[in-house]
């Protein structure tokens, strides 16, 4: 079983639409992979994701209407095996709560899938328009891309 936790600032765009595309190329394998996200602030508990979000990701297939959003914890380093943040403030807000390197070694952004080490951010879309959804749906389809056919290769060499 592999356990993926997708984080952003408030669980509302970058994040969630991550677990949503995430979970639609592991579909087939969902018994064992469990993808979830959740928010480094407490702005948005209990809120779905960002209207923009939901229709961006609804234009490719992908539902995230039902999510809700969460803020991150420190049992979650216990609960998943990976975790990927979408920029650096994540990384060091998450950093910050880790207890010890076992929950460090956990952490990654998420664009150094596709381009390693490069540190790059997915960035939030969340004061823009239409195009920087898009956009960051791109990017992050991309770097699900690489970790579903990770995380599939796994499954299939047990």
């Amino acid at each position: 079983m592999s356990k993926i936790l997708m984080v952003c600032l408030g669980n509302i765009c970058r994040s969630p639409l991550a677990e949503g595309i995430l979970r639609e190329k592991t579909k087939e394998y969902s018994k064992d992979i469990i993808i979830d996200s959740a928010g480094t602030s407490n702005y948005h508990i209990g809120s779905q994701p960002d209207n923009r979000t939901i229709a961006n990701a609804l234009t490719h297939g992908v539902d995230v209407s039902q999510l809700k959003a969460r803020q991150f914890t420190v049992p979650d380093f216990d609960d998943f095996d990976h975790i990927y943040v979408m920029d650096s403030s994540n990384y060091s807000d998450v950093i910050s709560l880790a207890r010890n390197e076992g929950d460090k070694k956990k952490v990654a952004l998420l664009l150094n899938s596709i381009y390693p080490n490069s540190n790059m951010s997915v960035p939030d879309p969340y004061f823009g328009g239409e195009q920087g959804f898009e956009n960051v749906f791109i990017l992050l389809d991309n770097a699900c891309e690489i970790i579903a056919g990770s995380l599939i290769n796994q499954i299939a060499s047990k």
